[in-house]
C-alpha cells in the first residue's frame, strides 16, 4: 500500500508541476521535502494529518491517494522538439494518467466494460509513405465515412473508443499518443493535442496520432512520420472529393480559392496548399513558388482566417463529460463524486446540472 500511495503522491505532484520543496512549502512545512521524497519512494507512510494536507496541496481527494489500482503509462510517443523539458513531459504524463483513471472509474460505475477501440484496420508495416494514402482510404471505407469532409474529428475518434484529451502543452509539442494500463482493466489508448494550437492544426494532429496507432515503416522513424502525415492529409482531404471540387486540370491557384477550400475541409491553409500539390494539380516547383509568394506566411503561428475565434473552444472531447452528467442526473453518482470525476468545483457542477 505504501508504494502505491507514494506513486500517487508523485503523480499528483508532477501534474501540478511542483518540486518536492515547493510541495512542502504549499503544505506549510508540516513535513519536509525530504520526508515527501521518502513517501514517494515507499520508505515512509504518511499519517492521516499529512495525507489530508497532501490532498489540499495537490488538489486531489483522499480516495485518489488511497486508490488500490496501479495505473501506468506506456508506449508514449512525444513527437517533440528537443527543448521540451523532462518536467514538462512528466506533467503531461501525469495529467494523461489522471484523465484515463477517471474515464475508467466512470465506466465501472456505469457498468460499461472497457473494450479495445474500434480498430478499423490491422496494424500495417508500410514500405513507403505513399502507401499511407491507400490505408487512409481503407480506414474511411471500414468506418463507412464516404469521401465527404469530416465535420468533427474529435467526436469521430471518441465514437470509435479512443480517449481524446485537449491540454495546454508546451508550444513545440503538437500532440502525443500513448497507452494507459491499469491493473484489472483493459489498456486505454489516449490521444492528446495542444489546446494552444489552432483547430485546423489540432484536427491534423489527431489524425496524425491515429496513424501512429495503425502504421509504421520499420527502422525508419522519419519515414514513419512522413507516412503519418500522408495518412492525415489523405484522411481529411479525400483525393476523390477534392478532384470533384476543383474539377479540370489547373495551371495556377490563388490564395482566396485555397482559403475557401481550407474552410470546407477544416484544415490549415498550408496543409490545403500542400494537398493540392500532392494530388497532382501543381508541380513541386509551382508549390514552392506559392510558398514563397502568396502562401509565405501560412506556416507561422497565425493561421489565416482561423476557424476558432478563441483557441480551444471548438471540437472538444464531450463523451466523458456527457456520461458523467448522465450518471449524476440518474442518481448513479453524487454531486461530490461528479465534481471529483469532472475535476470541477461542486458549485459549478451543480449549476450545470440545473442549467443556471
Amino acid at each position: 500500500m505504501s508504494n502505491q500511495i507514494g506513486h500517487r503522491i508523485k503523480l499528483a505532484r508532477k501534474r501540478e508541476g511542483l518540486s518536492l520543496r515547493s510541495l512542502a512549502a504549499n503544505m506549510n512545512q508540516i513535513v519536509s521535502a525530504q520526508a515527501i521524497g521518502k513517501y514517494e519512494r515507499g520508505e515512509m507512510v504518511p499519517g492521516s494529518q499529512v495525507l489530508l494536507a497532501l490532498c489540499d496541496a495537490l488538489d486531489v481527494t483522499l480516495n485518489y491517494l488511497l486508490a488500490p489500482k496501479n495505473t501506468r503509462i506506456g508506449s508514449i510517443d512525444f513527437r517533440k522538439h528537443s527543448r521540451t523539458s523532462a518536467k514538462e513531459k512528466a506533467r503531461v504524463e501525469a495529467e494523461v494518467i489522471h484523465f484515463a483513471e477517471r474515464c475508467l472509474e466512470l465506466e465501472e460505475i456505469l457498468g460499461e466494460a472497457s473494450a479495445d477501440w474500434d480498430r478499423p484496420y490491422p496494424f500495417q508495416e508500410l514500405s513507403s509513405a505513399e502507401e499511407a494514402e491507400q490505408l487512409a482510404n481503407d480506414v474511411r471505407d471500414t468506418w463507412r465515412l464516404g469521401t465527404n469532409p469530416i465535420p468533427d474529428v474529435t467526436e469521430l475518434l471518441e465514437e470509435k473508443g479512443l480517449k481524446v484529451r485537449v491540454l495546454a502543452l508546451p508550444t513545440n509539442v503538437s500532440g502525443l499518443t500513448c497507452i494507459v494500463s491499469r491493473d484489472g482493466s483493459p489498456d486505454v489508448p489516449v490521444i492528446v493535442v495542444n489546446k494552444n494550437h489552432s483547430l485546423e492544426r489540432r484536427r491534423l494532429t489527431l489524425v496524425h496520432e491515429l496513424a501512429h496507432r495503425l502504421l509504421r515503416i520499420p527502422g525508419d522513424e522519419k519515414a514513419t512520420e512522413r507516412a503519418a502525415n500522408r495518412f492525415a492529409g489523405s484522411f481529411l482531404i479525400n483525393r476523390e472529393h477534392l478532384v470533384g471540387l476543383i474539377g479540370r486540370p489547373r495551371r495556377a491557384f490563388g490564395s482566396r480559392e485555397i482559403l475557401t477550400l481550407k474552410k470546407i475541409y477544416r484544415v490549415s491553409a498550408a496543409a490545403m496548399w500542400y494537398r493540392i500539390m500532392q494530388v497532382g494539380y501543381v508541380t513541386k516547383s509551382q508549390y514552392e513558388y506559392g510558398c514563397r509568394t502568396f502562401a509565405s506566411g501560412w506556416r507561422g503561428k497565425v493561421e489565416p482566417e482561423e476557424l476558432e475565434r478563441a483557441r480551444g473552444t471548438l471540437e472538444l472531447p464531450a463523451s466523458f463529460e456527457r456520461k458523467c452528467h448522465a450518471a449524476l442526473a440518474e442518481g448513479m453518482i453524487s454531486l461530490v463524486k461528479a465534481a471529483e470525476l469532472l475535476d470541477k468545483p461542486v458549485e459549478q457542477v451543480e449549476r450545470d446540472l440545473k442549467g443556471l
